[in-house]
């Protein structure tokens, strides 16, 4: 399964007079992908070029280290598109098993239902802690925020200073690197849907006294996906496949290890792309580009510079890596992973990385767990070495009570930059100003994917942007908008795979289009 460091590069696309192709790809993830696989298919030459020297799919690849392969960040194949899960099924016809799912949060020792059940998390925080909580409850209910502008005057008013600090505050900030001070109350409202405190107490009391058997903990939510499919190797399997058909067609070329340099038009609409590599450099001549590099990246290597420069070096990214430990004991828990509501330690998540799938963790005697931080590239975290950051997790490990340094016997650093579109005051009036100097000087310029958009779209919304880029092209007009397709809040979080039928309406033309739930930052 693992992608070795071939550069798939044919002798003609050496130095500065590279083929003409088609459409020229920027980024081997699952847009990139999707889109060199479509077109080839279609009979379109291809050219893609991935800045990785190793491994595709982006922030969708698996990582193999000593035989134990990590999952970047945890990528349930669940889509309500008919069409996305067809190609799925499709370019990976044989791989895929079926895993249950199981998430919860882990505080002070003891684990939570994740989501959140009101009456469980007070019965876990023992009497004392619990009366404190109920009444913290009880004024916020009293004496409520007046002004209620942050995601923190809503969480408060909502359940009160302590549970607030306990299950908001922490792991909320640790994700986003910014305080709940400053974001909106409009976020908190989305992101916490149907917990009801009061309604979970009053039902805990009514089947204490024996008046109500059926559970409610105050949850008026949709049933949760008990399970759901995943590539037996791990994600990255799906896109070494479609890397591999797209190099059997003999109508794509892939360029490892080469990064965007240049991008410019000439007068009669073609594309002229250089990338460069430690070995040189790649000329690449096409009339379409489809890009999923980062929109910042895009500008600032177009020539001439746009004129909305100053827009696209205005957008922000959250970056994130991942520790991933070898441990000399069973499971450490039998979650996909866990979050970390611990103001103490600075690991947001855990994943486990036998329960994506037996397979990635080749001894049965060992566990293998990945510690999740979330940062800005060039912070201390970032900075730090890998045997820095491998200490760091052992310890914080042990801090949590989870395992012990000693049964720890390895362990590897993943980086990844850009994971996260930063949604903040200003973004959406950039990405806007971007969007409009570009689609007008540009036809033959398509933007897709998470990045691509600086859109927080998950693996199979970034495969719709780039379904839809490619129908546009074989049609020869914009036929969909691609900036309709995003994602639904509560999305993987209810709903039967596939649902969504309906070749224009539904399933392509504005594909899951309602926002995400995403923090902005409080309105000045």
């Amino acid at each position: 399964m693992t992608a070795q460091a071939t550069t798939f590069l044919p002798t003609a696309l050496q130095g500065h007079h590279g083929p003409h192709v088609d459409v020229a790809i920027i980024g081997a993830g699952p847009a990139g992908l999707t889109a060199g696989y479509l077109l080839t298919k279609a009979g379109y030459s291809v050219a893609i070029i991935e800045q990785d020297e190793r491994y595709v799919g982006g922030i969708s690849r698996t990582v193999e280290h000593e035989g134990y392969r990590f999952d970047i960040g945890g990528h349930r194949f669940f889509s309500k598109s008919q069409a996305v899960v067809d190609l799925w099924n499709e370019i990976l016809p044989d791989d895929f098993i079926q895993r249950p799912r199981m998430s919860r949060i882990h505080y002070e020792g003891k684990f939570y239902a994740y989501p959140l059940r009101a009456f469980e998390a007070l019965r876990n925080l023992g009497l004392w802690r619990s009366t404190l909580c109920m009444a913290s409850f009880a004024l916020a209910k009293w004496r409520p925020r007046a002004q209620v502008r942050s995601f923190e005057d809503w969480t408060i008013n909502q359940f009160g200073e302590r549970l607030y600090r306990i299950f908001f505050k922490t792991y909320t900030e640790k994700v986003w690197g910014m305080s709940c001070h400053s974001m909106s109350a409009d976020w908190a409202a989305q992101r916490i849907k149907g917990l009801s405190l009061g309604k979970a107490v009053l039902d805990g009391v009514k089947r204490s006294l024996g008046l109500n058997r059926k559970p409610n903990d105050g949850m008026a939510t949709k049933t949760l996906l008990e399970s759901f499919r995943y590539p037996r190797l791990g994600p990255g399997m799906m896109w070494e496949a479609a890397r591999d058909k797209i190099i059997a067609s003999g109508r794509g070329q892939l360029l490892m290890g080469h990064a965007l340099k240049q991008l410019s038009q000439s007068a009669d609409g073609q594309w002229r792309m250089s990338a460069s590599h430690a070995d040189g450099e790649a000329v690449i001549h096409a009339a379409h580009v489809i890009s999923s590099a980062p929109l910042q990246e895009l500008a600032k290597r177009l020539h001439p510079l746009p004129a909305s420069l100053p827009a696209a070096l205005g957008l922000r990214y959250r970056d994130f890596l991942t520790v991933a430990l070898k441990i000399r004991k069973a499971d450490l828990f039998p979650d996909n992973w866990i979050y970390i509501h611990d103001d103490k330690v600075q690991v947001g998540r855990i994943q486990n990385f036998r329960s994506w799938s037996p397979e990635m963790v080749p001894e049965a005697d060992v566990a293998c767990v990945g510690l999740e931080y979330f940062c800005f590239e060039g912070d201390g975290l970032w900075s730090s070495s890998d045997v820095e950051l491998i200490a760091l997790a052992t310890r914080e490990l042990a801090q949590l009570g989870l395992a012990q340094p000693e049964e720890v016997i390895g362990g590897a650093v993943v980086r990844q930059e850009k994971a996260y579109p930063v949604y903040d005051e200003t973004y959406a009036k950039h990405v806007a100003t971007l969007r409009a100097e570009l689609e007008a000087a540009y036809p033959s310029l398509h933007m897709v994917g998470r990045n691509g958009m600086h859109r927080y779209n998950n693996q199979d919304h970034a495969m719709m942007t780039a379904m839809l880029s490619v129908e546009n092209i074989i049609a020869g007009a914009k036929i969909y908008d691609i900036w309709a397709v995003n994602e639904d809040a509560e999305y993987h979080e209810a709903g039967a795979e596939g649902a969504q039928h309906g070749v224009i309406s539904a399933d392509r033309a504005a594909a899951l289009g309602s926002l995400r739930a995403v923090p902005e930052r409080v309105a000045a």
